[in-house]
């Protein structure tokens, strides 16, 4: 099963749906151009159903295949928003919304999975049912919590769901995917440290919140030297130091740090949050301060399901001719939630050698298309056979 000729057909078509939505970026859950774009095709796909506002504004289509008598439900999950990055491609389509652009290709992953849909619902060779999901706010809003939280697992019967991410730096078109945890847990934490401000030429007089921090950001890092298994995957990152005060004469009374925590496994995640907390309470009463920790766990490891992770690597393998084994990644993918309410897998098809997501210099390589729609249709197909 190569890239199927009908997705070589639709190429032109399909790129002019993702230049549009890629023209008109829309962050987090304020994704109603996108979403009533995508409403409007499937309508116009003949869809047997489609239903908007699931998870605010994500969308659903449900096509049925020739024979539903396997009672068999795919679901296929592709992301809409982008990210508040001001675009530096110069391309003819560039963002024109100032500051916001589609810099992690989910211009290119909506495109191909209304490509798919559009192919499923002309052809309809399964049995069963598929569901096109289309999610906002994949970006750090939880949109795919979101989605599920809202019931969509049960209320379309989904009993396998999959993804898709581009990724630069693979051949354009060639997949790669590995089993079990894949994309880590992104936790985040602020530390409000308090001491006693003052006069910068008697710091004897005062208890410095600078120093507290300082020994903080490097004690924070015996987390992954010395606590985490050295087989373990763990980041601690502090990115962000502020002062209370920013005169060059005056101690502040307080700093704030904030970062971010990765993690690839419960036991770890757990490890980190505590030793986080212990290392920052600690050192600051250690010379005299306070230290208050808000730790906020944000999504959760992303874990393939390895019976569907084998049936996705052998989809990717017809498509393009091989799939490769993914490396961990230690980005975040809210796809995870979707994973935990029912098995599934996510796979990586390259987009070429181009700048990495999440930069203002990134675009969606539409020559993966082709290859990204056949393995959807792929899936759909092989999986229930009509």
């Amino acid at each position: 099963m190569p890239v199927k000729n009908r997705f070589a057909e639709l190429h032109g078509d399909i790129t002019e749906w993702r230049r549009d939505i890629h023209a008109h970026p829309e962050i987090l859950y304020e994704t109603h151009r996108t979403s009533a774009l995508v409403a409007e095709k499937l309508e116009a796909f003949g869809c047997d159903e489609v239903v908007t506002g699931i998870g605010r504004t994500g969308v659903v289509g449900v096509i049925k295949g020739k024979a539903t008598g396997s009672g068999k439900v795919i679901g296929l999950r592709a992301d809409m928003d982008a990210l508040p990055i001001h675009e530096a491609t110069g391309v003819d389509y560039a963002s024109k919304t100032p500051g916001a652009m589609h810099a992690c290709g989910h211009d290119g992953h909506t495109a191909m999975l209304l490509g798919a849909a559009r192919y499923l619902a002309e052809t309809r060779n399964f049995d069963g049912t598929v569901v096109v999901i289309f999610q906002p706010a994949e970006e750090g809003g939880a949109g795919g919590k979101a989605m599920c939280d809202d019931g969509m697992m049960e209320r379309f019967g989904i009993q396998e769901v999959y993804g898709m991410h581009n990724w630069p730096g693979r051949p354009v078109g060639s997949f790669a995917i590995r089993p079990g945890a894949f994309f880590a847990a992104t936790d985040q934490f602020d530390i409000e440290i308090t001491g006693k401000g003052g006069h910068a030429a008697k710091p004897q007089e005062t208890v410095d919140p600078t120093v507290m921090a300082a020994h903080m950001v490097t004690m924070l890092q015996t987390i992954a030297s010395r606590n985490a298994d050295p087989v373990d995957q763990v980041v601690v990152s502090v990115t962000s130091f502020q002062t209370s005060s920013n005169a060059f004469n005056v101690i502040p009374q307080s700093v704030h740090l904030r970062g971010t925590v990765r993690t690839m496994s419960t036991e770890m995640r757990d490890l980190a949050e505590s030793r986080l907390r212990a290392i920052s309470e600690h050192v600051a009463a250690g010379f005299g301060g306070q230290a208050e920790v808000t730790y906020h766990r944000g999504y959760p490891v992303m874990v393939n399901h390895e019976e569907q992770t084998d049936f996705a690597a052998s989809v990717a393998a017809k498509v393009s001719g091989d799939c490769a084994e993914a490396p961990l990644v230690m980005g975040g993918e809210d796809f995870a939630f979707m994973l935990e309410e029912r098995p599934g897998a996510y796979i990586l098809v390259g987009n070429g050698d181009t700048a990495m997501v999440h930069n203002p210099d990134y675009n969606f390589n539409d020559e993966a298309i082709p290859a990204g729609c056949s393995w959807w249709a792929g899936i759909v197909e092989e999986r229930m056979p009509a």
